[in-house]
């Protein structure tokens, strides 16, 4: 059995890049993004997996980046906010919440723009109150969430009218 403080080596795919690391077994997956990768999009808020700003996908799916140990990361596929703003992969949100104002003080965007790509992956026309559900988990002090919603249903919106 490992104590705490033992290292272990891990090999993941980070944003397409392959990265092998020895790290602590009680390392956070958002720790180890922000401190070893330096990928500081990742936001730790809470620290109890309740805000959303360390949202994370791993192997195609969005997880709690804070509640997640970097040794469970082994041998998966981890994206991050960068990772997606740098394919592009969320280019139109990032459009839409510009324009819709719906980032104020930026805290919550990552997590925000993680979820709502996730949503519009599974659900391609969500109705607002879908829309409102998925982002239960995710906290926002500054925007009161309308103007989110506005972007996202946008995007939505505007991905019907193209036929994607």
């Amino acid at each position: 059995m490992n104590k705490p403080s033992e290292s272990i080596e891990i090999a993941l795919s980070v944003n397409g890049e392959r990265v092998r690391r020895s790290v602590s077994a009680r390392q956070s997956l958002a720790d180890f993004l922000r401190l070893e990768l330096e990928l500081t999009g990742t936001h730790l808020g809470c620290e109890h997996g309740v805000c959303g700003a360390c949202t994370v996908r791993v192997d195609g799916e969005i997880v709690r980046g804070c509640l997640m140990f970097a040794v469970q990361a082994d041998g998966c596929t981890v994206d991050t906010i960068e990772g997606l703003s740098d394919s592009d992969e969320i280019a139109e949100l990032q459009s839409a919440f510009v324009l819709h104002n719906a980032l104020q003080c930026g805290f919550c965007t990552p997590g925000m723009l993680m979820a709502a790509q996730a949503l519009l992956r599974e659900e391609p026309g969500p109705s607002r109150e879908r829309i409102r559900e998925y982002l239960s988990g995710n906290y926002c002090r500054c925007t009161g969430y309308q103007s989110i919603v506005d972007a996202i249903e946008a995007v939505a919106k505007q991905r019907a009218a193209r036929g994607k």
